[in-house]
């Protein structure tokens, strides 16, 4: 039987982080960085990501894969033990705890003191005609991140959604387009109050409400336009976007230990505010599967350092 000190599952910005931490401190952790897990990459979220400006010591940007890539050779330079499978089954109820991959569920569980749970969360898509062709080239799912970049900057963009998050990224977006479009499904926004007043005031964005997204058109390279319907007036017509950002939603994926640790109503970890510490001792989380806020590389990559410290301190107490 495989018994590890410390497990992580996840290869974001927040499990690399903490591996690092880890292994400098003479504790070499095990990584089950997943084989497209929730159809993603091993790296998470950023391997979908194009240029990468705001991480910290990067003055010229990066690409989001080179910047995991590195995380990667970081982490491994410390004796971070990267296995390419994913886990599909923990059992938290006993120490020390089990966990089993897709290739090994009907074999011996491998066994771990202590588990930093880093599998991020996955922005939900609306999966429109010509999303995957413009994906990254016109639209995003992360305002803050890509917001900034020069296709955007002084040309007409769209946000999708129509709660607190979706106001705010269309008010972060007007530092940087000409206008910004509000597609709203409903004909009111869900957003509190003063997020209402916020967008409604605001001479750069113009609120869509019934208006449905249908496709995403564009040249071949770059999104050009947004095909939508207004469905009180059963009007269809062209938008023309050179942005589209969905504020829609995040998924954690928490799926694995779903009914073992304390999660939200909507399915994100819950942590000891300040720590990674969850409901069950010996288990971390850390990065955007217990963040429904901030949900940046460099807040993740920060969590991870609090995982590692805080498993540190656990695994020293347990062996004491």
């Amino acid at each position: 039987m495989v018994h590890n000190k410390v497990t992580i599952i996840g290869s974001g910005p927040a499990a690399h982080t903490a591996a690092i931490y880890l292994g400098r401190a003479e504790i070499p952790p095990t990584m089950y960085e997943g084989m497209m897990a929730n159809g993603i990459a091993p790296g998470g979220q950023l391997t979908t990501t194009t240029e990468i400006e705001n991480f910290p010591g990067f003055p010229d940007g990066l690409m989001g894969g080179e910047l995991m890539d590195r995380m990667k050779q970081q982490s491994v330079k410390f004796g971070n033990n990267v296995i390419t499978e994913t886990v599909s089954k923990v059992d938290l109820s006993s120490k020390p705890f089990k966990l089993w991959t897709e290739f090994n569920e009907d074999d011996e569980p491998v066994t771990t003191d202590a588990i930093i749970i880093s599998t991020g969360a996955s922005a939900k898509r609306l999966h429109l005609p010509g999303e995957e062709t413009y994906w990254q080239q016109g639209i995003s799912a992360c305002a803050v991140c890509d917001g900034a970049v020069p296709i955007f900057r002084n040309k007409p963009l769209a946000v999708v959604g129509g709660g607190d998050s979706a106001c705010e990224e269309a008010q972060f977006l007007t530092k940087y387009g000409s206008k910004v479009f509000l597609v709203v499904r409903k004909d009111y926004l869900r957003a509190s109050t003063i997020m209402q007043r916020r967008v409604e005031k605001n001479e750069k964005i113009e609120i869509l409400y019934n208006t449905v997204p249908l496709e995403a058109k564009g040249d071949g390279k770059f999104l050009t336009d947004l095909h939508v319907n207004n469905v009180k007036e059963n009007r269809e017509y062209d938008l023309p976007v050179n942005g589209l950002f969905y504020a829609i939603g995040h998924k954690p994926a928490t799926e694995i230990v779903q009914g073992q640790v304390d999660t939200d109503e909507v399915g994100y970890i819950k942590t000891v505010p300040g720590t990674s510490l969850t409901s069950v001792p010996g288990v971390f989380a850390a990065g955007d599967v217990q963040d429904s806020r901030y949900r940046q590389a460099i807040t993740s990559a920060g969590s991870g350092c609090m995982a590692a410290l805080d498993a540190e301190k656990y695994l020293s107490e347990l062996y004491d």
